[in-house]
């Protein structure tokens, strides 16, 4: 550490989520924080903060501080809505049977396509506004609602453009693999042809894609068209992700982690032998509460497996307009503790450290140790605990950015 840093935040209680340091939480007492930049510079309890002039120093009154939160797996940005399938699906209606009769999914593309990039815009501002204001500092947005090479690239310019007005850090997937377009109806290897021809390598060399996203399901796509998607990716040098094992076992898991994606997403239907693969690869399983709840399923993730293999598991809002209309990553915490059986502590892991590495991006965020970046969240609790058991009326103190810090009135 330099003898002057930006910014000295004192007198916290430090949640690190570091698993190097003991403790559910990774927790330091009565701690200390320099930042300069954009980074930790140096952490640890403030009886052993080494001298130094800071810039400014923030007294945390004795309250918790946090890395900032994550959600991994967004649909964001959209046109229109579906609160129409959510009467129906009330009455008894199911995900699949819409989805077939050319709602669902194809609903969501129609309203985005006819959307200009303007509206597209207006209409996720308050959804990330709503995420921000719970503490997340990181949002993957992923396209999916345009299924042309024109609609895709619309939905990403417009991620872009989020996370070139807000302070927090957007990572994009491009999801041109969602469902098959009305146009291309009973010519699906087509449309691959599309993905892997056209919408992939316009999103790459805009550089509007961090990662490529697919949807393998009896309603998506066949593993074998996902193994082309996979490969165009690979090809393309850009990571991979997939929604897999949501309604059905269909082996694109153990897939997906034998080349290496960065996490497998839903995995209700996951088997023994897919769980070993993902052990073995290091692939995360992001758990999606939000869209089990919406969708009345009685499934569950199998969270006691993946946790005795040792398989990291994030959490997520999957927020959509149609299975998990749902803008709040907290409200996750206490549905995947809830629901699907995590500890409050692997709750804060899954939006925090574990979701970090879902988005390839550990060694920059998730945990608070020095080399980080200063994403933080300061909050008037008395135990971490607090973040998955008390939703609504806990808000965040402060929000750290870096060196700049955003008060949540």
């Amino acid at each position: 550490m330099t003898e002057r840093c930006n910014l000295l935040i004192t007198n916290v209680q430090a949640a690190t989520m570091d698993p190097s340091i003991p403790g559910a939480y990774g927790a330091i007492t009565d701690a200390a924080v320099a930042i300069t930049g954009d980074k930790i510079v140096w952490l640890g309890p403030r009886g052993k903060l080494p001298k130094c002039t800071p810039d400014r120093v923030y007294d945390g009154e004795g309250q918790w501080l946090t890395p900032g939160l994550i959600d991994c797996h967004t649909h964001l940005v959209y046109g229109g809505h579906r609160a129409g399938e959510f009467s129906r699906r009330l009455g008894g209606e199911s995900y699949e049977d819409m989805a077939l009769a050319g709602d669902g999914i194809l609903a969501t593309v129609r309203a985005t396509r006819a959307a200009s990039a303007e509206t597209l815009y207006r209409l996720a501002k308050p959804r990330l506004e709503a995420l921000a204001a719970e503490g997340v500092t990181t949002i993957e947005i992923k396209s999916g609602y345009g299924l042309n090479l024109e609609a895709e690239l619309k939905q990403l310019r417009v991620a872009r453009q989020l996370g070139q007005h807000y302070p927090l850090n957007i990572v994009t997937s491009c999801l041109a693999a969602h469902a098959l377009p009305p146009e291309y109806d009973d010519r699906a290897e087509e449309y691959i042809d599309l993905i892997c021809t056209e919408i992939l390598p316009a999103a790459a060399k805009e550089q509007l894609a961090d990662a490529v996203d697919m949807f393998c399901e009896s309603i998506g796509f066949s593993v074998a068209q996902c193994r082309r998607v996979v490969k165009c990716a690979q090809q393309l040098d850009l990571p991979i992700k997939i929604h897999a094992e949501q309604l059905t076992s269909t082996g694109a898991a153990a897939m997906a982690a034998m080349a290496g994606a960065l996490s497998v997403d839903h995995v209700e239907y996951i088997t023994d032998k897919d769980i070993a693969v993902l052990a073995e690869s290091g692939t995360t399983a992001v758990l999606l509460p939000g869209a089990y709840y919406t969708l009345h399923e009685t499934r569950m993730p199998p969270v006691d497996k993946l946790r005795a293999a040792g398989v990291t598991m994030a959490l997520s809002t999957d927020l959509n307009p149609g299975t998990s209309p749902l803008a709040s990553l907290r409200l996750m915490m206490n549905m995947g503790c809830q629901f699907f059986g995590l500890t409050p502590s692997e709750a804060l892991a899954g939006v925090t450290r574990s979701a970090a590495r879902a988005l390839g991006l550990s060694c920059s965020r998730g945990v608070l140790r020095p080399g980080m970046r200063a994403d933080m969240v300061l909050w008037p609790m008395d135990s971490p605990d607090q973040l998955a058991y008390e939703i609504g009326a806990l808000k965040p103190a402060e929000i750290f950015y870096g060196d700049n810090h955003v008060k949540n009135d």
